[in-house]
């Protein structure tokens, strides 16, 4: 469990700050003990009754639809049905082939996550706001949580735009219409009233929030919302056809000019077990084993057996595992210059290794994944009698290995560089105490430098800032930047934390695909470019007649 310092601002917010279920009809009624006559007098008040306004990011850091729609359609991650194991009627196939459908359940459980965390919001504005004309609450007490409500409500538009693009825009709690329309029935034009309305939501607040990082831990602040602005910039010729990278930049560098943050000594140090310390994390969902559970990536990736790695009290689930592509991505010494040594490399052997050894680049980052023999914290080899496919050649002795042969049911269970992002903890149940990393100042840097080259292609500084980056991990810095370089160490530093979507569909595709995002991998042919939008979920449609279907579906 997490020291009492750390969680104290989440116990303020009754114990529940995050784990509130909230619904997803926006005409929902109060239901609150909560009054103006018993809260709202002072700031331990206010943060304890603001809970809601954070519950729905426990769904970031499991499989959930999150990290389905933005890490399970791109080069970054696959999930190949082993036998019948994570068939699922062909869904992970259909999520991995860019092949989805409307009616496909991870649309609509991203749609009510975040509209979710929006209704929230929505109720908390109208109660700080109703205390406020009651006078019952003090009003320059109560605008500083007023402001994070609505930049929160924002950042979950945000990441509804990033998704959907044209979405219902609702700010009211008493009075939200029962079937809320798009702000228009053109997608385009729709799209970009949304981001209107997110720029302008946070630029109006951003200077009433706290710029108290560790007071308002894993809540929003000043940077957070700096950082909500900055990523809607950097994709904003996605979203509205204009290119805003000198709005980003000012974004950028109100956060690195702050010196509130700095990079951590150890590229690992950020996804510890206790990593609340790291002088990195913007933003975090502060998962805890005890209080606050959700962190279930050992469970989701590791391998039935890996149980007696761990000594876990419940066995994992042999399903997400990293791209053979985004491995190589790593090692290959082409496209990661850097120091030669043996590494693991990508193809199965029939020896009791079962795995090739290869020169690689040896980078930090290659501990974001779990590759070659398993055995158990005694020392034993594991062993998996279920072999589904010659391409597991050495038998039953259990050994990851990056290649894959299938994506469907003749997946070999062994198959796939398993996520070792997260540190795992010996002897935990089904969650995990990490901290799960929404925005970290590497990724600051990282824009940074892409806003700099995509305004002047020879910036020294644009270069300098990669660089940086790639030292912390111990390989060589580059000489020049191009798109490769940049979304190639992109992908290295940020694997598994839910950017790679938002990162492809900015960049022009190189082999058929109008953007990467498009471009054909493994088990991928080239996909159509409306898909780099999610379609309006069936179940959305078929319960309001007033939304309109995204171009494509």
């Amino acid at each position: 469990m997490k020291p009492r310092t750390i969680l104290s601002p989440l116990v303020l917010a009754a114990g529940l700050l995050f784990y509130s279920v909230g619904c997803t009809d926006l005409t929902d009624t109060v239901d609150s003990q909560v009054t103006a006559e018993t809260f709202f007098q002072n700031d331990q008040q206010f943060v304890s009754a603001m809970g809601d306004a954070y519950s729905r990011l426990t769904a970031l850091g499991g499989g959930g639809s999150p990290a389905q729609f933005n890490e399970a359609t791109t080069d970054e991650i696959i999930v190949p049905a082993r036998g019948q194991d994570w068939s699922e009627g062909g869904f992970w196939y259909r999520v991995n082939s860019h092949s989805w459908t409307e009616a496909d359940g991870t649309f609509n459980g991203f749609w009510n996550t975040y509209f979710s965390g929006i209704n929230n919001a929505n109720r908390l504005i109208f109660q700080f706001e109703s205390a406020v004309e009651s006078g019952a609450a003090d009003p320059a007490l109560a605008e500083t949580f007023i402001s994070e409500l609505v930049a929160m409500r924002a950042f979950y538009y945000f990441w509804l735009l990033d998704a959907f693009g044209n979405v219902p825009i609702v700010t009211s709690f008493v009075d939200a219409e029962e079937k809320p329309s798009q702000p228009s029935s053109d997608f385009a034009e729709g799209r970009r009233m949304v981001f209107q309305f997110v720029e302008k939501e946070l630029l109006d607040n951003v200077g009433n929030l706290s710029t108290d990082t560790r007071g308002t831990y894993g809540r929003m602040n000043q940077y957070v919302a700096r950082m909500t602005l900055a990523k809607l910039y950097m994709n904003a010729e996605v979203y509205t056809g204009t290119g805003r990278w000198g709005d980003a930049l000012t974004q950028l560098n109100e956060i690195i000019n702050s010196g509130q943050y700095s990079l951590a000594a150890n590229y690992h140090d950020n996804f510890a077990v206790q990593n609340d310390g790291s002088p990195e994390n913007i933003f975090v969902v502060p998962y805890d084993k005890v209080f606050l559970t959700g962190l279930n990536l050992h469970q989701m990736t590791l391998h039935y057996g890996s149980q007696n790695t761990y000594n876990f009290q419940f066995q994992p689930w042999n399903g997400w595992s990293a791209t053979q592509k985004m491995y190589e991505s790593v090692i290959d010494p082409m496209q990661n210059p850097g120091p030669q040594g043996e590494v693991w490399g990508s193809e199965p052997t029939s020896d009791d290794a079962g795995l090739e050894r290869v020169m690689g680049t040896l980078d930090d980052r290659l501990g974001n994944f779990l590759v070659g023999p398993q055995y158990t914290s005694g020392g034993e080899r594991i062993t998996d009698s279920g072999i589904y496919s010659d391409f597991d050649r050495n038998g039953p002795l259990l050994t990851f290995t990056p290649a894959m042969n299938d994506l469907e049911a003749v997946a070999c269970r062994q198959c796939g560089a398993r996520i070792g992002k997260y540190a795992f903890e010996n002897g935990i149940g089904s969650s995990g105490s990490n901290d799960f990393v929404i925005y970290r100042y590497a990724d600051v840097l990282l824009l940074k430098a892409e806003a700099l080259w995509r305004m002047n292609a020879g910036s020294a500084e644009a270069l300098a800032l990669v660089n940086q980056i790639r030292m912390r991990s111990g390989v060589d810095p580059f000489m020049s930047l191009d798109a490769d370089k940049l979304i190639g160490e992109r992908g290295r530093e940020l694997f598994w934390e839910q950017t790679r979507r938002q990162d492809l569909i900015r960049f022009a595709g190189v082999e058929g695909g109008e953007t990467r995002y498009n471009d054909p991998w493994q088990f991928k042919p080239i996909s159509e470019s409306w898909r780099n939008v999610a379609p309006i979920p069936r179940n959305q449609l078929e319960a309001n007649s007033n939304l309109v279907q995204n171009p494509g579906y």
